[in-house]
């Protein structure tokens, strides 16, 4: 099954998820969202799609794509996952962001953690999360079993 990997990414963690998730993948080929040309799905039997969330937000460019893509999306063998501290919010992140059809026709969706970097992040980034979170230090909440999990799913429904 060969499979494309894009991701949109601001400070680095959601790459890192993306290349996690491709360790784990036969045939994995992936980009990123605002570097790279995205190839034509067409070659591809599953596709994964990843994007941090800032304030319940995907990134803009990864909001577009799906946008843009839905009918091909919706034929594909999908895996949406998203990076956000907050793991919590899993169908709530995903609602308020992916159109319901693409949504409902994902065969895999999650929050597959994320990392805070203070050396990485903006003066308003850090001050946000000192006062969410009490930290100041680095943070990685990226969960490998949920990786994992996130993998499996999507190769059991291939076919």
């Amino acid at each position: 099954m060969k499979t494309l990997i894009i991701y949109a990414t601001k400070h680095g963690a959601t790459a890192d998820i993306a290349r996690r998730i491709a360790e784990l993948i036969d045939e994995p080929v992936i980009h990123d969202m605002k570097q790279d040309e995205i190839p034509s799905m067409d070659g591809f039997d599953c596709v994964v799609i990843g994007s941090p969330v800032y304030a319940g937000m995907i990134r803009k460019e990864a909001k577009s794509f799906i946008e843009r893509n839905a009918d091909t999306l919706c034929a594909k063998n999908l895996g949406l996952f998203l990076s956000a501290m907050d793991m919590s919010g899993d169908k709530k992140f995903f609602e308020e962001n992916v159109p319901e059809d693409i949504l409902r026709s994902a065969k895999a969706a999650s929050v597959l953690g994320a990392v805070f970097d203070p050396k990485k992040a903006g003066l308003f980034e850090r001050l946000i999360m000192r006062l969410v979170s009490k930290q100041s230090g680095y943070i990685s909440t990226i969960d490998d079993e949920k990786i994992r999990q996130f993998v499996e799913a999507i190769n059991t429904c291939s076919g």
